[in-house]
């Protein structure tokens, strides 16, 4: 996917200003894909350049914002895009790195990093929860527009994401918490030839 479809996508379900675009990728678009302001005002120009959008006749908007709507160029390439072969992309996340190299180094403070992704990934799943009370509160049903149903589940797509990383996260700190248990608890060579004994991670 690239930013040019996700703009094209957003424009026709509503021509907009760059700064109403912008918005709207801050709220939702950009949970999935997300851009900077200048990165969008750059792919507005080029979708310009090349007549797949126009700025919309008539007066500026207010504050003399210009607002774009798409042409049928726009939508025909978005269209075709849109049945394109692509492959799913494998995950490219550095926590997960970094848990692959905590067990060859040690843990070395990884856990605050789950603990802090964890908080993360819970706000995340609490703004997806107010986006679909807010715009699905019907929870998706038969009688929903077919464009509608297809955002929800968009939307759902992220909310179940969320939730599998809260829970794989709790999981692997309990595997965590299990490793320290199981080092605190495990037998001591008795450096005078007795029996082993059991170190109990306290001190003398």
């Amino acid at each position: 996917m690239s930013l040019q479809h996700a703009i094209i996508t957003a424009l026709l379900e509503k021509p907009s200003s760059g700064l109403e675009l912008t918005r709207r990728f801050d709220r939702s678009i950009g949970y999935f894909w997300p851009a900077t302001h200048q990165q969008i005002y750059r792919e507005l120009a080029r979708l310009e350049r090349a007549g797949w959008i126009r700025t919309l006749p008539g007066e500026p908007g207010r504050g003399g914002r210009k607002e774009y709507e798409v042409l049928p160029e726009g939508r025909a390439a978005l269209a075709e895009w849109v049945g394109t072969e692509a492959d799913p992309k494998p995950i490219r996340d550095a926590l997960v790195l970094r848990l692959r190299a905590a067990a060859v180094v040690g843990l070395n403070g990884v856990d605050e990093q789950l603990r802090r992704h964890r908080l993360l990934h819970r706000q995340r799943l609490s703004e997806y929860l107010d986006i679909e009370q807010s715009d699905f509160p019907d929870g998706g049903e038969e009688g929903a527009a077919s464009g509608d149903r297809l955002r929800h589940l968009v939307l759902r797509a992220g909310i179940k994401l969320e939730s599998f990383w809260l829970e794989w996260i709790d999981e692997t700190l309990a595997e965590l918490d299990r490793e320290r248990s199981r080092s605190t608890t495990s037998p001591v060579r008795d450096p005078s030839g007795g029996e082993p004994e059991v170190s109990r991670g306290e001190d003398p």
